[in-house]
């Protein structure tokens, strides 16, 4: 392309972000929450009939049951991929588990550790990115170094990994999102977990976090597989080495919802003798609940193929409009993920921040560039994560439309700027 060419498409940016502007735009993309109608779904969740007993005859209203409701656990056991026995029921957020999960290893020696994780010097994670902003704002908290591990169509690179952990004691743990992860929507590969699972690590309490968020958000008809990491580990000789993770929050209620944690029985131990001192126990009231809603492992999946009707056709809108808008331009490229709740756009380096500031400035909010980095801070200024579940479809139309006109513009202007130069 001439640069006299480049500087006409330049112009009809100008001119179609003006246009942009002057509509008043106030949409809102930020964050990745379950749409009103997703909400009206799951609104059977609140009903509860019969005694607030369980299948054993326990009363629900009391105390105790810290392991959880036997029969919500079995209905999310098999797509964690955690044994009943081995799922914990807590809380109604996976991302307060995980707050908890360091601050119990930071305060209290983990199964195999020689000391707290607190009293460890240059404490690390690696933090495979792009990747989940909520993460690093637990490391952030806590003063723990992060390190970033570059993701691939894979999972992260392993050999990366690899060498790191196997050079530095320091190296505590990964945050993995296995599956549709945040926000690129990759899948590990089958050998990417065997690999965790078995890799040498120089800290023998190494721990992965496997944020399984995504287990049953699929966007397709033929859900993506993964492998077993927990009897990966255990096969591997580490049977320790993982922390699983898990929510209803974007199936039922984010502010109502069912979190899990599993592990190893030797895991499972050492969270409940330090849960204990914290809780009388979970809402089991509420458990119940979920389990007279979804009933069992099929019917969770029946409700999952009703949200996923909602929001297949927004996902859908966005990869439209940014082929019609940006394809074969050169100027950005995204993924079409097959579940979870994000997209991640890729843009030339140097233009994330402007776009989003552009975008901002025209009433639609994204994300904050760098937000899929630890610190906030992405080095080559290039990811911007959508997140289009919440608004209703026109609302995502035109927000994207919208945004592929700031990345026309601020692309287009740094491509010409490169040029003159």
């Amino acid at each position: 392309m001439s640069v006299d060419e480049l500087a006409g498409q330049v112009e009809q940016a100008r001119q179609d972000y003006e246009a942009l502007v002057a509509k008043g735009l106030k949409l809102d993309l930020t964050r990745g929450k379950p749409s009103p109608k997703q909400l009206d779904a799951a609104n059977g969740v609140l009903g509860l009939s019969g005694e607030p007993v369980a299948a054993d005859g326990t009363d629900l209203r009391n105390y105790g049951g810290l392991h959880g409701l036997p029969e919500v656990r079995a209905i999310f056991a098999e797509d964690l991929q955690v044994p009943v026995g081995q799922l914990m029921a807590a809380g109604n957020s996976s991302l307060e588990l995980m707050h908890d999960a360091v601050v119990f290893a930071l305060l209290g020696k983990v199964p195999g550790a020689e000391q707290r994780w607190a009293d460890v010097e240059g404490l690390a994670f690696l933090c495979p990115v792009p990747g989940y902003d909520r993460h690093f704002g637990i490391c952030e908290r806590y003063g723990i170094k992060m390190i970033p591990v570059p993701m691939t169509p894979e999972g992260p690179d392993m050999d990366v990994v690899e060498r790191l952990v196997a050079e530095d004691a320091a190296i505590k743990g990964i945050w993995c999102v296995p599956k549709y992860s945040n926000p690129d929507g990759t899948v590990y590969s089958d050998e990417t977990v065997r690999r965790l699972a078995a890799m040498e690590t120089a800290a023998p309490d190494f721990r992965i976090f496997w944020d399984n968020a995504y287990a049953v958000h699929h966007l397709t008809d033929s859900p993506a597989k993964l492998a077993d990491v927990l009897a990966l580990c255990a096969e591997n000789g580490h049977p320790d080495r993982a922390f699983v993770f898990g929510s209803s929050s974007k199936i039922t209620f984010a502010g109502a919802g069912v979190a899990f944690f599993g592990s190893s029985p030797a895991n499972i131990e050492w969270w409940l003798s330090h849960t204990i001192k914290r809780s009388i126990g979970p809402d089991k009231i509420n458990q119940l609940r979920h389990v007279q809603f979804l009933r069992n492992a099929d019917g969770l999946r029946e409700h999952m193929r009703t949200l996923a009707e909602l929001i297949r056709p927004k996902f859908d809108a966005v990869d439209k409009i940014l082929t019609a808008e940006l394809g074969g331009t050169g100027l950005a490229s995204w993924n079409a993920p097959a579940g979870g709740y994000f997209i991640s756009l890729e843009v030339p380096e140097g233009c994330a921040k402007e776009v989003v500031a552009k975008a901002k400035a025209a009433g639609i909010a994204i994300t904050p560039a760098g937000a899929t980095h630890p610190y906030g801070d992405d080095p080559t200024d290039q990811i911007i994560r959508i997140a289009p579940t919440y608004p209703e479809l026109p609302e995502v139309e035109a927000a994207i439309t919208g945004l592929a006109t700031c990345v026309r513009l601020v692309a287009g202007e740094k491509l010409l700027a490169d040029q003159a130069s």
